[in-house]
């Protein structure tokens, strides 16, 4: 297989294992050279820490693409997670259009609300420039609230498959390419992703763990950019990421003093294996 090179783009919390922290090892694990771009630099993670240190890299992006650019170097990917700004989406923009090689793919995940709203740093310019990155890219990783915002659907904390369907139409009529839902359930005890291009759908279901963790959309989005940098298909990657996802959530929930992440490196061997490395 080809060796490729992948570029992702978001902050890097030094300490809790979210973004940088995670996509970098599961990305490499994974056998991609993983370039990254911080947005940002965090002494901890915001969810629980106090008094944490925050330095913003938003000035030095276009010189680090502009250095790229002059040594002729090129991504057969571009994945971002959390952005900080709606300056930094057009600078997300500007790196996918000209540092992509032919064919490279533009992965977003819309790292911005949860549980019916956007997250403290966000307002409704931000939704408004997250929908030119979002709509524009090859792969979007939405959970169902972040897809509400993009789509102006009414958020619903209990739905049908009718309303995940709406929300799945709303942003197919915006240019979404390929849309990985993730967070959708149905019934008591199980959640799952569905994967969207069009009108063609797929469903995958698995067991929902009650005790959340911080970090798991990054292990989530993570997993799945690797699985399908390797090849698999958007659902084969969207079910493995999954499956992983929980696995890492099952290490980690009994043991109270890691209240502040999973445990995602202590079952990165099984995501190899998954993989069929």
């Amino acid at each position: 297989m080809q060796y490729k090179k992948i570029l992702t783009i978001q902050d890097i919390s030094c300490v809790g294992q979210c973004s940088l922290t995670v996509a970098l090892p599961i990305l490499s694990a994974a056998g991609m050279e993983t370039c990254i771009l911080p947005s940002a630099v965090l002494s901890t993670h915001t969810a629980g820490f106090t008094g944490f240190t925050v330095r913003d890299l938003t000035d030095d992006i276009p010189g680090i693409a502009a250095h790229w650019k002059k040594e002729g170097i090129g991504f057969e990917a571009v994945y971002t997670g959390y952005l900080g700004s709606t300056q930094q989406i057009e600078y997300v923009k500007s790196i996918m259009e000209t540092l992509l090689v032919p064919g490279g793919l533009k992965i977003v995940d819309p790292a911005m609300a949860d549980n019916g709203k956007l997250y403290p740093a966000f307002d409704a310019e931000y939704v408004e420039a997250m929908k030119t990155l979002a709509f524009t890219a090859d792969i979007i990783l939405p959970n169902i609230t972040e897809a509400c915002f993009l789509t102006g659907v009414e958020y619903r904390e209990s739905y049908d498959e009718k309303y995940i369907n709406t929300l799945l139409d709303r942003l197919a009529e915006s240019g979404a390419g390929t849309v990985v839902l993730t967070g959708v359930g149905y019934r008591d005890g199980k959640t799952g992703v569905v994967v969207a291009k069009g009108s063609d759908r797929s469903y995958y279901e698995h067991k929902k763990i009650a005790k959340g963790c911080h970090g798991t959309g990054d292990v989530y989005a993570s997993a799945f950019v690797g699985a399908l940098m390797n090849g698999m298909s958007a659902y084969d990657s969207a079910k493995l990421a999954a499956d992983y996802t929980v696995r890492t959530i099952e290490v980690t929930q009994d043991d109270p003093t890691h209240w502040y992440g999973v445990k995602f490196e202590a079952v990165l061997p099984e995501f190899i294996r998954m993989l069929g490395k």
